[in-house]
């Protein structure tokens, strides 16, 4: 009897919380509307980041596991092009400005430039390993690599060739670039720390660490109010500081397992995406305080996402599970 009673409130609270999840599912679609989903046949394993050419519409995405580079024609919905024989590719950007993109490749090292034309290889820079998160500085040309045991290359777009690096403690996970105040703040989770650094003088000028919570990869800043986002996983948690002083302004408990984390100066939203299962929003209520409004239910582990403004969509890469296909998931940004 004492076991059919336990049984059933344990139940009880299981269906209330399914119930739950479903209301913030549902609700959540004023905000992120599904618009399209695409299939990726042939694409195997992990999935790591995503960048996109914003005027063709036309998506990168990393298949570390399948050692691909897959790109995806988001009017048509199909896979128009693949990179193949890459070394566990984890980074990728688009270069606008020289109709290029770049995969990083952690295994070798190695960052290869393609015409976005032709796919052709046009270049490629060797750097000591484990080539990872890139990110484009339009307004120099440049691109920043972050690699190995801890450093962030500094590429000149236009020449390929490496320029400056960044020396760090640690291996750089997501890092974010002010341009308009020459700094860049990086994660170091094998440190235990969030860096600062000058890019005038390339050099880290400061840092704040901490014990818990741990294993801080994506980031994201909000350049209106100086305030950097991470994201943690151990335990999962969403913290805000102040990009100035370091100072925490809030805390919150997010999906597990997250990885990728964005910023929406539109709406000033905050978009965290996770590899058990969901897409939480949170929302700005006050000066120090956020309110997490909706938790999307997305397929266990699709962890990587990509949020752009300009087309006003999320992009979720969603890996093979069993006998379900990977997939790109296109969700419509609504304000």
């Amino acid at each position: 009897m004492l076991y059919s009673r336990y049984r059933f409130h344990i139940l009880l609270l299981v269906g209330l919380f399914i119930n739950s999840c479903n209301a913030q599912e549902n609700s959540g679609e004023n905000r992120l509307l599904l618009e399209k989903t695409i299939a990726l046949p042939g694409v195997n394993g992990r999935i790591d980041h995503i960048d996109i050419n914003v005027k063709d519409k036309i998506a990168y995405i990393v298949a570390l596991d399948n050692n691909t580079l897959e790109i995806v024609d988001l009017k048509s919905g199909r896979i128009t092009g693949t990179i193949k024989r890459l070394h566990e590719p984890q980074g990728v950007a688009y270069i606008e400005k020289h109709k290029e993109f770049m995969v990083a490749n952690g295994g070798s090292g190695e960052c290869s430039f393609y015409n976005a034309a032709t796919l052709k290889k046009t270049g490629s820079i060797k750097l000591s390993g484990d080539a990872d998160n890139v990110r484009v500085d339009k307004s120099e040309d440049k691109i920043y690599v972050g690699y190995g045991n801890g450093g962030i290359a500094i590429i000149d777009a236009s020449s390929h060739m490496q320029i400056d690096d960044i020396i760090l403690p640690s291996h750089p996970e997501s890092f974010q670039l002010d341009v308009n105040t020459a700094r860049l703040w990086v994660n170091l989770p094998g440190s235990g720390m969030i860096g600062l650094v000058n890019l005038k003088k390339t050099r880290l000028i400061a840092h704040w660490s901490r014990f818990l919570p741990r294993a801080n990869f994506p980031m994201a800043y909000d350049e209106l109010q100086h305030r950097i986002l991470v994201g943690y996983r151990l335990p999962s948690r969403l913290i805000i500081y102040d990009s100035e002083t370091g100072k925490e302004i809030f805390s919150s408990p997010t999906v597990g397992d997250v990885d990728d984390l964005y910023w929406n100066k539109t709406t000033g939203e905050i978009y965290l995406s996770g590899g058990s299962g969901a897409i939480n929003i949170f929302k700005q209520t006050g000066k120090a305080s956020y309110k997490q409004l909706f938790a999307i239910k997305i397929p266990i582990g699709a962890r990587t996402s990509l949020f752009v403004p300009e087309l006003n969509q999320f992009l979720i890469a969603a890996r093979s599970i069993g006998d379900q296909p990977a997939k790109l998931i296109i969700y419509r940004v609504l304000h």
